[in-house]
């Protein structure tokens, strides 16, 4: 554990007419990867400056395509849905690269919801502290280089590809004694923790990319394990019970951590409950030993008390919508307490100036974020039914639509009726659409899921995401310009995406 710190214009062409072109010559390449080129190199006339959190493509030529090839290379291995349930190979990668991963201490998040909003609130806590931070979140919303964060911000496109080729001969030495070549995944976390060990970053907050035992992120020992509300999630892999879900979760606690757990399902918790007895780990409770004491919709976000492990931390704002980030809010700052040892080492708790400054900086890009008005455009990369319940009551508190209109695309491998479910009480009507992935559900498939659960007169299909954006503008701006209509574009991290680049964000 560190030492606690001192408190103290209508001639141009319209640039979305050779979006589907674009998209269509890149056949060698991943169509993730493809589409989130696309929309940057159609749409970038629509956006301001880059946001915080969100790069846009590198604008010097050279560095473009030198990120370009790297983006390639790694789409040639295993995505991040086919994995071999070990850390063998990774585990291979960091002996050779000499353990970068044990070069600094770590906070682990693991869970099924709230997990990258969770690691950018404790990273902006380090971060006022005047800690040097390392933050390694997927997926992406627009770019590669935002799974690997310095400092708070994303790696610039120049060094995640000298970090890619710095890495480069390992990975090839570990795939020429492996089974199986390393994956997608596993060189990304490599790649993370190689960078953080040459930054050198003070502690690396590390969010796992499923599960927990056998996770690629699992090479490290976290001084502090964090685990976020468990729910149904990649139950084909991880379980079909909370239970046992959180048996593959509870592989990140490691012996004399300290143990964040979020408000649990009963099953789940007696299961990380005992793991942290059997690791000897330290355990401290959401709504026993830290919790939200007092929430209330502000301006632009919200204004919470949070009692932590330390004490008593009055009057946050948070710049976040919805009663899910104020209890991420209290997880974060409970971790971050225990990484200082409050409540163990050190009985006063953080300096409230600086954990007010620094929820007060928190951006979450592609959760609840608005990028329109007139009608209101809010993105939400909800992608299963607890995370689309969570959603739901967020626009309701949140928001005073008239009348909402949904926008969803999600993948074929999610629970994608109980996700719509979760949405029928809000959406007015929905507009059905599909991604540019090869993980995407059909718009055909999904319509019909839609039309059971909202009814035929309640679902229209656009298959092409552009087309979708614009009839669900269209609906909600049937209410009038002062009716307050709506739309909600939801059902997959790379929907929100590529949404944003559409509406100009990035």
């Amino acid at each position: 554990m560190s030492e606690l710190p001192p408190n103290g214009n209508s001639d141009q062409p319209d640039p979305l007419d050779s979006f589907d072109e674009i998209i269509a010559a890149e056949t060698d390449r991943d169509p993730d990867l493809a589409v989130i080129e696309a929309g940057s190199r159609t749409l970038r006339t629509l956006g301001g400056p880059p946001e915080s959190g969100v790069p846009t493509r590198p604008a010097d030529p050279e560095v473009d395509k030198a990120l370009r090839e790297v983006e390639a290379e790694l789409a040639t291995r295993w995505g991040e849905t086919k994995l071999e349930p070990s850390v063998s190979r990774i585990a291979a990668l960091m002996d050779v690269l000499g353990e970068p991963q044990r070069a600094y201490p770590s906070i682990h998040i693991t869970g099924t919801n709230g997990k990258t909003s969770t690691a950018r609130m404790i990273e902006a806590l380090l971060g006022a502290f005047d800690l040097r931070t390392g933050r390694y979140t997927s997926p992406h919303v627009q770019s590669i280089t935002e799974r690997i964060s310095l400092d708070g911000a994303p790696v610039s496109a120049e060094r995640f590809v000298e970090t890619y080729h710095d890495v480069k001969p390992y990975v090839e030495m570990v795939d020429a004694a492996q089974e199986y070549r390393l994956s997608f995944f596993e060189v990304l976390t490599g790649m993370a923790y190689a960078a953080f060990a040459d930054a050198p970053v003070d502690v690396a907050v590390v969010e796992v990319g499923m599960g927990g035992s056998w996770d690629a992120t699992n090479v490290i020992d976290g001084d502090v394990a964090v685990v976020t509300p468990i729910d149904l999630d990649h139950t084909d892999r991880l379980g079909e019970t909370p239970a046992e879900i959180a048996v593959e979760k509870g592989g990140i606690i490691k012996a004399g951590a300290t143990v964040i757990l979020a408000q649990q399902p009963v099953d789940a918790a007696q299961v990380l409950l005992k793991k942290a007895v059997e690791a000897d780990a330290t355990v401290a409770r959401e709504g026993l030993e830290f919790g939200v004491v007092a929430r209330q919709v502000a301006v632009g976000g919200q204004l919470v008390t949070l009692r932590g492990v330390g004490g008593e931390y009055p009057e946050v704002y948070l710049p976040l919508h919805g009663p899910y980030q104020a209890h991420n809010a209290a997880v974060a700052l409970a971790a971050v307490e225990a990484f200082f040892g409050v409540g163990a080492q050190r009985p006063e708790p953080l300096d409230i100036d600086t954990v007010r400054k620094a929820f007060a900086s928190v951006s979450a890009p592609g959760r609840m974020e608005v990028v329109r008005r007139s009608p209101t455009v809010v993105l939400d990369a909800a992608h299963n039914p607890a995370g689309a319940r969570a959603t739901t009551e967020a626009v309701g508190e949140a928001f005073d639509f008239s009348r909402l209109i949904g926008v969803v695309g999600a993948s074929g491998d999610k629970n994608v009726r109980g996700l719509l479910e979760a949405y029928e009480p809000i959406f007015a009507e929905v507009v059905i659409t599909q991604n540019t992935s090869h993980r995407a559900m059909g718009a055909d498939e999904l319509a019909a899921i839609a039309v059971e659960v909202f009814g035929e007169e309640r679902v229209q299909v656009e298959p092409r995401l552009p087309d979708a954006l614009e009839a669900a503008i269209t609906l909600a701006e049937e209410e009038g310009e002062f009716a307050g209509g709506g739309v909600l574009v939801t059902g997959s991290v790379i929907t929100v995406g590529e949404a944003r680049l559409l509406l100009g964000k990035g």
